[in-house]
């Protein structure tokens, strides 16, 4: 990806550790339709990332930006292009005292902004997680709606969503007993 106000990889080293880093990464339209790709996304229309770096503490950095798109998914229930303008926040804490557990099992840590320091942080890659992470899971278009699907072998009847509801018979229970 390309960059308009800033080098898309910093050399955390080299940044100054007295005063925030800013940095602006817009990507050029190639690098928008490999990344709409490699997400699955019918179209990616405007996309930003644009934040400051900041030393905390003496080893440590913080990113702290603002991501903006605006995606088209295709929608989950009809297909049909769903436009979405996603605007969210981003914060990244790099810290060198990060440990990963070896075992298969692990916590997920209470705080999910850490991560290991790295020698240079690639901005295109936070961008591309961000945008990934931000996304919508299910997008629905203006009035889809998934409705109910009926099957059943001939003669018999349908099991409907009602049915199968473990709390679907206690009213006709209750009034069984009460009769």
């Amino acid at each position: 990806m390309t960059s308009t106000d800033a080098p898309s990889k910093l050399r955390l080293s080299r940044l100054p550790t007295t005063r925030p880093t800013p940095f602006k990464i817009v990507p050029d339209a190639e690098a928008m339709a490999n990344l709409a790709g490699e997400l699955d996304l019918i179209d990616l229309r405007k996309l930003r990332l644009e934040g400051q770096m900041f030393p905390d503490g003496p080893r440590d950095w913080r990113l702290e930006a603002r991501l903006g798109a605006t995606v088209v998914q295709p929608c989950s229930v009809t297909l049909a292009p769903v436009t979405t303008r996603i605007e969210a926040p981003v914060v990244r804490r790099y810290t060198a005292d990060y440990s990963v557990s070896d075992e298969a099992e692990a916590e997920m840590p209470e705080d999910d902004s850490l991560e290991p320091l790295p020698e240079v942080l690639d901005l295109d890659a936070v961008l591309a997680e961000a945008l990934a992470l931000a996304l919508p899971d299910f997008p629905r278009a203006d009035g889809a709606e998934l409705g109910e699907a009926v099957f059943a072998a001939p003669d018999t009847q349908p099991l409907r969503d009602e049915d199968v509801k473990p709390f679907a018979g206690l009213a006709d229970l209750k009034k069984r007993l009460e009769s």
